[in-house]
């Protein structure tokens, strides 16, 4: 694996490109969580993630966003459109990209579906030579984000579906790429019942299922992002690996 540190892509904010020892590759693009407080792309998830999929021949870009409380919304989303722009317009300098695939874990998953289901915040970036063609959410909020609703000096439990909500586009478009949706049983409060209702609005707008993945992990809130298996491999990479080779 050869690392490209502290690429800037957009004013002062950076991305980390780990690259495969092959010249051609997918390239999963991860947002890491924090509940846009906190977090780094530098996360032990995206240490273990990086390597093992670099070593199956797929590059990986783990990007820092704006965060409270020097953001507001929706500083963060802006950034995270803006982080797959300047990599679709630049990653064939490091070798041939075919497609890229967009992903990220809570915090991270809620940008990764807002980019999904609100096809604006890719509208104002430009053109995408390497097409995205399929998204990872992993335990992200399908409501208002909670720090969101703190913003607006809102009680951060009311679950409020309004346009800073990836639930609220939903039904807006003919067809969205596959995309593989991740939670926990005992994740944070009403995260899975959440995740369900995305499933169940899916369904409900009669999106192709066959696009649609859903896998249910035992545990705590992104437990699984720091883990390995009893081979030493990235559990969150091996659910990725899998998605990606599914396209």
């Amino acid at each position: 694996m050869r690392t490209v540190e502290n690429i800037c892509y957009s004013g002062d904010q950076l991305l980390d490109l780990h690259l495969p020892d092959k010249s051609d590759f997918d390239l999963f693009i991860y947002f890491h969580g924090g509940g846009l407080e906190k977090g780094d792309k530098t996360a032990l998830a995206t240490q273990l993630l990086a390597p093992f999929l670099t070593g199956r021949g797929i590059a990986v870009a783990s990007c820092n966003y704006r965060m409270y409380p020097c953001a507001q919304y929706p500083d963060f989303l802006n950034d995270a459109a803006a982080a797959v722009h300047w990599l679709s317009n630049h990653i064939n300098e490091y070798g041939t990209c075919r497609r890229m695939i967009v992903g990220g874990s809570s915090a991270g998953g809620y940008l990764s579906m807002m980019l999904c289901f609100d096809k604006r915040w890719y509208e104002a970036c430009g053109q995408f030579p390497v097409p995205v063609v399929g998204y990872f959410h992993d335990a992200g909020q399908p409501t208002c984000h909670f720090n969101v609703l703190r913003e607006r000096g809102v009680d951060r439990r009311r679950l409020i579906v309004d346009d800073s909500a990836p639930l609220f586009y939903i039904g807006t478009e003919a067809s969205y790429p596959p995309m593989m949706l991740v939670v926990s049983d005992d994740d944070m409060k009403n995260r899975y019942e959440q995740t369900l209702l995305v499933l169940s609005t899916l369904r409900h707008f009669a999106y192709d299922e066959s696009k649609i993945g859903f896998t249910l992990m035992h545990g705590k809130h992104c437990a699984y992002c720091k883990q390995v298996d009893e081979k030493g491999d990235s559990v969150l990479g091996k659910m990725v690996l899998e998605f990606i080779q599914s396209l």
